[in-house]
Protein backbone atom coordinates (compact mmCIF):
# COMPACT_ATOMS: atom_id res chain seq x y z
CA UNK A 1 0.00 0.00 0.00
CA UNK A 2 1.33 3.45 -0.88
CA UNK A 3 1.45 6.00 1.89
CA UNK A 4 -0.14 9.39 1.82
CA UNK A 5 2.28 12.26 1.31
CA UNK A 6 2.47 15.79 2.62
CA UNK A 7 2.30 17.32 -0.85
CA UNK A 8 2.10 16.21 -4.49
CA UNK A 9 5.42 15.48 -6.13
CA UNK A 10 6.89 16.04 -9.57
CA UNK A 11 9.62 13.50 -10.32
CA UNK A 12 12.14 13.39 -13.18
CA UNK A 13 13.48 9.95 -14.10
CA UNK A 14 16.63 9.58 -16.18
CA UNK A 15 17.08 6.09 -17.58
CA UNK A 16 13.41 5.04 -17.35
CA UNK A 17 13.85 2.36 -20.03
CA UNK A 18 16.48 0.44 -18.04
CA UNK A 19 15.63 -2.20 -15.45
CA UNK A 20 15.83 0.02 -12.37
CA UNK A 21 14.31 2.96 -14.21
CA UNK A 22 11.33 0.81 -15.20
CA UNK A 23 10.87 -0.14 -11.57
CA UNK A 24 11.10 3.46 -10.37
CA UNK A 25 8.65 4.60 -13.05
CA UNK A 26 6.13 1.92 -12.07
CA UNK A 27 6.22 2.96 -8.41
CA UNK A 28 5.84 6.64 -9.32
CA UNK A 29 2.83 5.97 -11.54
CA UNK A 30 1.20 3.89 -8.78
CA UNK A 31 1.81 6.50 -6.08
CA UNK A 32 -1.15 8.79 -5.32
CA UNK A 33 1.18 11.55 -4.12
CA UNK A 34 3.11 11.78 -7.41
CA UNK A 35 1.29 14.26 -9.64
CA UNK A 36 3.68 14.21 -12.60
CA UNK A 37 6.52 12.04 -13.88
CA UNK A 38 8.89 13.34 -16.54
CA UNK A 39 11.23 10.85 -18.18
CA UNK A 40 14.30 12.02 -20.08
CA UNK A 41 16.05 9.79 -22.59
CA UNK A 42 16.77 8.99 -26.20
CA UNK A 43 13.56 6.95 -26.45
CA UNK A 44 10.12 6.93 -24.91
CA UNK A 45 9.20 4.69 -22.03
CA UNK A 46 6.85 1.81 -22.81
CA UNK A 47 4.21 3.19 -20.43
CA UNK A 48 1.18 5.35 -21.16
CA UNK A 49 -0.33 7.26 -18.26
CA UNK A 50 -2.12 10.56 -17.68
CA UNK A 51 0.63 11.89 -15.39
CA UNK A 52 3.54 10.66 -17.51
CA UNK A 53 5.44 13.02 -19.81
CA UNK A 54 8.19 11.40 -21.92
CA UNK A 55 10.83 13.88 -23.05
CA UNK A 56 12.89 12.46 -25.91
CA UNK A 57 16.28 14.08 -26.53
CA UNK A 58 18.98 12.87 -28.94
CA UNK A 59 21.78 14.00 -26.63
CA UNK A 60 21.52 14.08 -22.84
CA UNK A 61 24.40 16.55 -22.67
CA UNK A 62 22.21 19.19 -24.32
CA UNK A 63 18.92 19.80 -22.53
CA UNK A 64 18.44 23.46 -23.44
CA UNK A 65 15.47 22.80 -25.72
CA UNK A 66 13.52 20.90 -23.04
CA UNK A 67 14.25 22.97 -19.95
CA UNK A 68 10.62 24.04 -19.73
CA UNK A 69 9.61 20.48 -18.83
CA UNK A 70 12.28 20.30 -16.14
CA UNK A 71 11.08 23.11 -13.88
CA UNK A 72 9.17 22.82 -10.58
CA UNK A 73 10.75 19.42 -9.94
CA UNK A 74 10.91 17.91 -6.45
CA UNK A 75 13.40 15.15 -7.21
CA UNK A 76 15.35 13.37 -9.91
CA UNK A 77 15.75 9.60 -9.91
CA UNK A 78 18.92 9.04 -11.93
CA UNK A 79 18.85 5.39 -13.00
CA UNK A 80 20.94 5.58 -16.17
CA UNK A 81 23.94 3.30 -16.27
CA UNK A 82 26.02 1.18 -18.62
CA UNK A 83 28.28 -1.80 -18.14
CA UNK A 84 31.99 -0.97 -18.27
CA UNK A 85 32.75 -4.24 -20.10
CA UNK A 86 34.76 -3.50 -23.23
CA UNK A 87 34.83 0.24 -22.59
CA UNK A 88 37.84 2.47 -22.11
CA UNK A 89 38.00 4.54 -18.94
CA UNK A 90 37.54 7.71 -20.99
CA UNK A 91 34.37 6.41 -22.67
CA UNK A 92 32.94 5.06 -19.42
CA UNK A 93 33.75 8.35 -17.67
CA UNK A 94 31.96 10.35 -20.34
CA UNK A 95 28.71 8.42 -19.84
CA UNK A 96 28.92 7.79 -16.11
CA UNK A 97 30.48 11.05 -14.88
CA UNK A 98 30.24 13.80 -17.50
CA UNK A 99 26.68 13.11 -18.60
CA UNK A 100 25.42 12.62 -15.04
CA UNK A 101 26.97 15.85 -13.80
CA UNK A 102 25.62 17.83 -16.75
CA UNK A 103 22.07 16.63 -16.09
CA UNK A 104 22.44 17.21 -12.35
CA UNK A 105 23.77 20.75 -12.75
CA UNK A 106 21.03 21.61 -15.24
CA UNK A 107 18.31 20.40 -12.89
CA UNK A 108 19.92 22.16 -9.93
CA UNK A 109 20.01 25.47 -11.81
CA UNK A 110 16.32 25.13 -12.64
CA UNK A 111 15.24 23.72 -9.24
CA UNK A 112 17.56 24.82 -6.40
CA UNK A 113 15.49 23.10 -3.69
CA UNK A 114 15.18 19.66 -5.27
CA UNK A 115 16.63 16.29 -4.22
CA UNK A 116 18.79 14.02 -6.37
CA UNK A 117 18.65 10.23 -6.03
CA UNK A 118 21.53 8.54 -7.82
CA UNK A 119 21.65 4.79 -8.43
CA UNK A 120 25.29 3.74 -8.21
CA UNK A 121 26.35 0.19 -7.40
CA UNK A 122 27.69 -2.02 -4.64
CA UNK A 123 31.46 -1.72 -4.59
CA UNK A 124 31.70 1.87 -5.81
CA UNK A 125 35.01 3.35 -4.70
CA UNK A 126 34.57 6.70 -2.96
CA UNK A 127 38.35 6.99 -2.49
CA UNK A 128 38.65 7.21 -6.31
CA UNK A 129 42.04 5.46 -6.02
CA UNK A 130 41.21 1.76 -6.31
CA UNK A 131 42.32 -0.62 -9.06
CA UNK A 132 38.83 -1.30 -10.45
CA UNK A 133 38.04 1.24 -13.16
CA UNK A 134 34.25 1.25 -12.97
CA UNK A 135 34.32 1.52 -9.18
CA UNK A 136 36.66 4.54 -9.30
CA UNK A 137 34.48 6.33 -11.84
CA UNK A 138 31.30 5.56 -9.92
CA UNK A 139 32.91 6.78 -6.71
CA UNK A 140 34.09 9.98 -8.38
CA UNK A 141 30.56 10.56 -9.68
CA UNK A 142 29.06 10.00 -6.23
CA UNK A 143 31.50 12.45 -4.66
CA UNK A 144 30.87 15.14 -7.28
CA UNK A 145 27.11 14.83 -6.90
CA UNK A 146 27.26 15.01 -3.12
CA UNK A 147 29.27 18.22 -3.39
CA UNK A 148 26.47 19.96 -5.30
CA UNK A 149 24.10 22.16 -3.24
CA UNK A 150 20.92 20.13 -3.70
CA UNK A 151 18.52 19.91 -0.77
CA UNK A 152 19.96 16.38 -0.46
CA UNK A 153 21.77 13.81 -2.58
CA UNK A 154 20.91 10.18 -1.91
CA UNK A 155 23.34 7.62 -3.36
CA UNK A 156 21.96 4.10 -3.68
CA UNK A 157 24.37 1.16 -3.95
CA UNK A 158 22.24 -1.92 -4.64
CA UNK A 159 23.89 -5.28 -5.11
CA UNK A 160 21.80 -8.32 -6.11
CA UNK A 161 18.46 -7.27 -7.59
CA UNK A 162 15.36 -9.32 -8.37
CA UNK A 163 13.45 -7.81 -11.32
CA UNK A 164 9.68 -7.75 -10.83
CA UNK A 165 6.57 -6.84 -12.81
CA UNK A 166 8.14 -7.42 -16.22
CA UNK A 167 11.12 -5.14 -15.75
CA UNK A 168 14.19 -6.30 -17.66
CA UNK A 169 17.74 -5.15 -18.23
CA UNK A 170 18.83 -3.67 -21.57
CA UNK A 171 22.19 -5.46 -21.20
CA UNK A 172 22.14 -8.97 -22.69
CA UNK A 173 24.57 -10.46 -20.16
CA UNK A 174 22.40 -9.24 -17.30
CA UNK A 175 19.26 -10.60 -18.94
CA UNK A 176 20.90 -14.01 -19.17
CA UNK A 177 21.97 -13.83 -15.52
CA UNK A 178 18.50 -12.86 -14.32
CA UNK A 179 16.89 -15.61 -16.41
CA UNK A 180 19.19 -18.21 -14.86
CA UNK A 181 18.82 -16.79 -11.34
CA UNK A 182 15.03 -16.35 -11.51
CA UNK A 183 14.22 -19.60 -9.62
CA UNK A 184 16.47 -18.76 -6.65
CA UNK A 185 16.18 -14.99 -6.29
CA UNK A 186 12.78 -15.01 -4.52
CA UNK A 187 14.11 -17.47 -1.92
CA UNK A 188 17.32 -15.45 -1.54
CA UNK A 189 15.21 -12.33 -1.00
CA UNK A 190 13.23 -14.03 1.77
CA UNK A 191 16.37 -15.34 3.46
CA UNK A 192 18.48 -12.17 3.07
CA UNK A 193 16.13 -9.20 2.58
CA UNK A 194 18.91 -6.76 3.42
CA UNK A 195 21.17 -8.14 0.71
CA UNK A 196 18.82 -9.06 -2.13
CA UNK A 197 16.56 -6.24 -3.28
CA UNK A 198 13.81 -6.01 -5.88
CA UNK A 199 13.09 -3.34 -8.46
CA UNK A 200 9.91 -2.59 -6.52
CA UNK A 201 11.79 -2.12 -3.24
CA UNK A 202 14.32 0.23 -4.84
CA UNK A 203 11.58 2.33 -6.42
CA UNK A 204 9.71 2.60 -3.13
CA UNK A 205 12.91 3.52 -1.30
CA UNK A 206 13.52 6.37 -3.74
CA UNK A 207 10.04 7.76 -3.16
CA UNK A 208 10.27 7.47 0.61
CA UNK A 209 13.58 9.34 0.69
CA UNK A 210 11.89 12.24 -1.06
CA UNK A 211 8.68 12.01 0.99
CA UNK A 212 10.45 11.99 4.35
CA UNK A 213 12.95 14.69 3.55
CA UNK A 214 15.70 12.35 4.80
CA UNK A 215 19.29 13.61 5.03
CA UNK A 216 21.49 12.77 2.08
CA UNK A 217 24.09 10.04 2.17
CA UNK A 218 25.16 6.67 0.79
CA UNK A 219 22.73 3.79 1.21
CA UNK A 220 23.98 0.23 0.81
CA UNK A 221 21.51 -2.61 0.20
CA UNK A 222 20.30 -3.02 3.80
CA UNK A 223 19.66 0.71 4.15
CA UNK A 224 17.78 0.77 0.83
CA UNK A 225 15.56 -2.05 2.06
CA UNK A 226 14.91 -0.18 5.30
CA UNK A 227 14.06 3.02 3.44
CA UNK A 228 11.49 1.15 1.36
CA UNK A 229 9.83 -0.25 4.47
CA UNK A 230 9.62 3.01 6.41
CA UNK A 231 6.31 4.78 5.88
CA UNK A 232 6.16 8.35 4.70
CA UNK A 233 4.98 10.80 7.36
CA UNK A 234 1.28 11.59 7.43
CA UNK A 235 0.08 15.18 7.06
Amino acid sequence: MHCEAIRPLKIVIVGATGMLGQGALRECLLADDVMEVVTIGRSRSDQRHAKLHDVVVPDLTDLHAVEGALRDVDACFFCLGVTSSGMSEAAYTHITFDLTLYVARTLLRLNPGMRFVYVSGAGADASERGKVMWARVRGRTENALRALPFAAVHVLRPGIIQPLHGTRSKTRAYRVFYALAAPVLPLARRLWPGAVLTTEVIGRAMLNLVRRGAPGGVLESAAIDAAARDPAPTP
